[in-house]
């Protein structure tokens, strides 16, 4: 599960991390956003709200007609300008659940606007953010401003020359407040934007998710034949060829050198070296041993070590699960050789870091730029595994220059 600001407050180390602090940050843009919502909603609920008035002041027919013109004139600005407000404001909020917790991909456009329910979803939190919002938020404020008080009090006490044990009991009890206003700002936020994930980024449909899981059975199958045929290469195909190799070097020694038949045997033994080197390249590509054995670092290392580029490696030394080492690896490898092959790069960089509960790699290279997933079928394959797993692929290649390959898998403990 991806960490959250709800989920970090029940953390021994919450106070000495950087959570408090960006809920303190999520709790003051939920005022701003809030004090806009409210300010831009002023338009269609002034009309409303003046009908209102007209109501109370008189009953005549005179009074009803305009109260019932403004009222129409409201709800109509409600109706053509609330729906698509809600989206602008899930837009912003998606950007803002960032503060609190890494997002989730943003979902695609949906149908027609008043028929999509992503858009009665926004409406909901529309509602939720102009609403309940400013209810938490006075009651942190309320108890803000207690602590803020305990100076003044401090102050007063010492102008009255009060006890130093009063004066210090106050002082503490003003400090201890501290806490418990991160904690209480921590838990209305983390509510706060658990409701807004539930609103804003809604449980797939049991189709879709079967889809997801049909596809990571057949990824599984996929990594599991792909093994077996590494396995079948090397103990078998390889082994025999080795032989092969051997039988017929043993042969070249019991010709004379200037034979023909010694010629002969000496351009297949060459052959048969030259292919046992390039199958001991396709087991290596189609299941790193390495990788299985020692783990990511090594196995790009091994990878780096290999190539033409200066590749610099910053990879932590522990192990991950072996479907995100797989795919890291396959992502890692794919890049450096587009490098290679089209970017006409001398340099790169090679970035692996665990960010909670997701495992990010990062292949950044000051070529020529330009990379265009439409013109070949490895990026694009690589997008597919990377989702399939139930990750994300980024890619940023402008012409001219840096090409950066960012692949995000999820990566449990």
């Amino acid at each position: 599960m991806t960490d959250t600001l709800l989920r970090a407050v029940t953390g021994r180390r919450f106070l000495v991390s950087a959570w408090p602090w960006r809920g303190v940050a999520y709790s003051a843009t939920t005022a701003v956003a809030a004090g806009l919502l409210w300010l831009l909603l002023a338009v269609p609920l002034t009309p409303v709200l003046s009908a209102v008035v007209v109501l109370l002041a008189g009953r005549t027919v005179g009074y009803l007609i305009v109260a019932a013109g403004l009222g129409l004139v409201g709800v109509g600005l409600l109706a053509l300008c609330g729906p698509r407000l809600a989206l602008a404001t899930a837009r912003a909020e998606r950007w803002r659940l960032r503060l609190v917790g890494d997002a989730p991909p943003s979902p695609g456009p949906g149908g027609r606007l008043y028929t999509d329910p992503a858009t009665w979803r926004a409406v909901a939190y529309m509602v939720l953010l102009g609403v309940v919002g400013p209810i938490w938020l006075g009651v942190l404020g309320i108890v803000g401003l207690i602590i803020a008080s305990t100076p003044i009090s401090v102050h007063y006490r010492l102008s009255v020359m009060d006890s130093p044990a009063g004066i210090a009991g106050r002082i503490g009890g003003g400090l201890l407040l501290i806490p418990v206003l991160l904690y209480l700002t921590a838990l209305f936020g983390g509510a706060h934007a658990a409701l807004a994930r539930t609103l804003l980024y809604p449980e797939p449909s049991e189709e879709l998710v079967e889809v997801a899981r049909s596809r990571t059975r057949l990824t599984h199958a996929f990594d599991a034949e792909r093994l077996r045929i590494e396995r079948d290469l090397h103990d078998i195909a390889q082994q025999r060829l080795v032989a092969l190799t051997m039988q017929i070097g043993m042969a070249r020694l019991d010709l004379p050198p200037s034979s023909p038949a010694a010629a002969t045997l000496a351009a297949a033994h060459d052959q048969a070296m030259t292919l046992m080197t390039e199958l001991r390249d396709l087991i290596r590509g189609i299941s790193p041993r390495t990788l299985r054995e020692l783990g990511l670092r090594a196995a790009v290392e091994e990878l780096a070590a290999a190539s033409s580029l200066d590749v610099r490696v910053d990879i932590p030394s522990s192990r991950f699960p072996a479907e995100v080492e797989s795919v890291a690896y396959a992502a890692i490898s794919e890049a450096l050789a587009n490098a290679v092959k089209h970017a006409a790069a001398t340099e790169v960089t090679v970035t692996v870091r665990r960010r909670a509960d997701r495992l990010l790699v990062e292949v950044r290279d000051e070529g020529g730029g330009g990379a265009d997933p439409v013109r070949g079928s490895g990026l694009t394959g690589l997008a597919d595994r990377a989702a399939a797993a139930g990750g994300r692929l980024l890619l940023s290649s402008p012409a001219g220059g840096p090409t950066t390959l960012r692949v995000e898998l999820p990566c449990a403990s």
